[in-house]
This record gives structure tokens, C-alpha cells and sequence, in this order.
């Protein structure tokens, strides 16, 4: 999938060894990276993207499961969540057939955005259609899906501790050998290096965490964010700086997270907490950051670990 992933766990009666386990998680991820990646063309993502208009294609059924997801969550967000955002990500520098970090016109901007737009899909039981020529960027859920993924097949397994890392979206259940639980840091938001803003204890939960602070470009002195807003086509210009989501779902968590990014720091959190989502926002001020949390993280973290 073009990144990393790590897996630690607590090896019991039964469990497989160290090696088939690792080939049971690294079957799967390239599984999903034959069937979704952008960056390679002979996936089944890439292969629907080059169709044209009024094209239909027969998808595997995780990426109709995949499309499905983005579909609810731009129905719930009311756009703010776009699978279709690729020629948007391309156009801006930031996608698999882009030209180099540039700020292009208004006109370029039109052209792109009349190509998004989850009403342009139609999924069917075993194929995607679409009614113009849109492409699809998974990207933004893909992660989550895999840790869940793995995450099932770890227990089918009989592998009942762990802490999952695929891309940096995280999952972890049971306890440690001591019978402590899994730990993770919640990042803070800076570009030069990293440090510790919260520690959570887990289990059973998915965490994921977006944010504009590592992958961005600077033009004339301004900041340009990999996070598209697609009402506009254009970065998010806010100042939330990183939004961090924990939801039994990884796949779910993966979303809100970008979904919230793409709000911002009001708006974001306005619908976090008339959701329900346990969310942990980070915004840039004249001072400083400022952190803020949902009713929903609190109840689940009171106010977390500061290291």
C-alpha cells in the first residue's frame, strides 16, 4: 500500500507462527493494494478510473463495500466526504498522475469539480457504473477497511491481543503480558518533529488521525493542504490544524476523520457532537494550539494521559 505497517501480539496456544501470521498479513495487504491502489495501473481501482463515461466495471466486493461507505458518509456530511475527489488530488499536485505542486486556475478548478460528485456512481451487486467520467480515491477509508480486515482474520486466528498499525490507522484489543493496555500517542502537530500530545489506553477501537501538517506544499508564501475541500475544490483554509477520531470501527474512524478535517474546527466539531463521535481536535491559534474534545471522548478517555 505504499507505506508501512506493524503488528505486535501476544502469541498464545494454537496461535500460528511468527512467519505464517505475517504471510496471512501481507496476503491481505496486497490484496487490497491489487484491488485499490491509485498509484499502480493494473488495479482494479486504476482500471475503472481510465473507463469513460456511461462505463460500467465488476469490482471486487470489498471495493463496492468500500464505495458504499464513502456514499453514507458524503449523504451524512452533506458533501463534505468525497471518494471522487481524484482529479481535484491530480490537478492540485497531490494525486498518482499529478504534474508537480501548483496552484491552478479557477477555470481548471470548474473542469476538475464537474468530474466529482458520488451522484455520477451507481453500484450495482457486483459492478460500479458511473454516468460521467469520474475516478475514484479510496484512499481516505482504504486503511481503516485493511486494519478491520486483518483485525478479523487476526481473531479467526485465535490472536486475541494486539496493536495494529497499517499506514498509521490503528487498532488494538486485549491486554499486554503484564495485563496492562495497549497504549498509542495521539501526535501533536508539528513539522519538525514528532512528540506525544495524548496517550489512550485501548480495546476493541480503532483510532485514525488527519491532519494538514506533513503532507502540503507552500506557493507565494501560502500553505497548501493535501485535504480538498469538495465544495470548493480547493485546500481546506481553517485553522484545524489535526482531528483525531476513536470508533469501534477503524474504517469508520478513518472517514470521520477526514470528513471532520475537511469542516473544520466549528463545524467539524458541531457535527462530532451531534453525532456521538469521540473526536479530539487540535487548532492553530495566535498563541499556539488549542485542543478540544467531544462529550463522546471524554466519556470513553476522561481527559487522557499528557506525557
Amino acid at each position: 500500500m505504499g507505506s508501512h505497517y506493524s503488528l505486535k501480539y501476544l502469541a498464545g496456544e494454537g496461535t500460528p507462527e511468527p512467519a505464517a501470521l505475517q504471510a496471512e498479513v501481507e496476503g491481505l495487504l496486497a490484496e487490497v493494494d491489487k484491488q485499490m491502489s491509485t498509484w499502480r495501473s493494473d488495479s482494479d481501482l486504476s482500471e475503472f478510473n481510465r473507463m469513460p463515461a456511461h462505463s460500467c466495471r465488476a469490482m471486487p466486493a470489498a471495493v463496492l463495500e468500500l464505495v458504499r461507505a464513502g456514499d453514507a458518509l458524503s449523504v451524512e456530511s452533506a458533501g463534505a466526504f468525497d471518494l471522487t475527489l481524484q482529479p481535484l488530488l491530480d490537478l492540485w499536485g497531490f494525486g498518482p498522475q499529478s504534474r508537480g505542486e501548483k496552484v491552478p486556475s479557477a477555470e481548471q478548478i470548474a473542469e476538475a469539480r464537474a468530474r466529482v460528485g458520488h451522484r455520477h456512481l451507481q453500484i450495482g451487486e457486483k459492478r460500479l457504473c458511473k454516468d460521467a467520467a469520474v475516478q475514484l480515491d479510496l484512499n481516505s477509508i482504504a486503511a481503516g477497511y485493511t486494519v478491520d480486515r486483518i483485525a478479523r482474520r487476526l481473531d479467526e486466528l485465535g490472536v486475541r491481543s494486539y496493536l495494529l498499525d497499517v499506514t498509521g490507522e490503528l487498532r488494538a484489543a486485549g491486554r499486554k503480558p503484564d495485563g496492562s493496555p495497549w497504549r498509542i500517542a495521539i501526535e501533536a502537530p508539528r513539522d519538525d518533529r514528532q512528540v506525544a500530545q495524548k496517550v489512550l489506553a485501548l480495546d476493541g477501537l480503532g483510532v485514525s488521525t488527519s491532519g494538514d501538517y506533513r503532507n502540503y506544499f507552500e506557493k507565494d508564501g501560502r500553505r497548501y493542504s493535501h485535504t480538498l475541500d469538495p465544495q470548493t475544490g480547493a485546500p481546506i483554509t481553517h485553522r484545524l490544524a489535526a482531528v483525531t477520531v476513536v470508533d469501534p470501527s477503524t474504517l469508520r474512524a478513518d472517514g470521520l476523520s477526514t470528513l471532520l478535517m475537511v469542516l473544520g474546527p466549528e463545524r467539524g466539531y458541531a457535527f462530532a457532537e451531534q453525532a456521538d463521535v469521540a473526536a479530539f481536535f487540535v487548532t492553530r491559534t495566535d498563541q499556539g494550539f488549542a485542543t478540544r474534545a467531544t462529550p463522546a471522548f471524554t466519556r470513553r478517555f476522561g481527559e487522557g494521559d499528557t506525557p
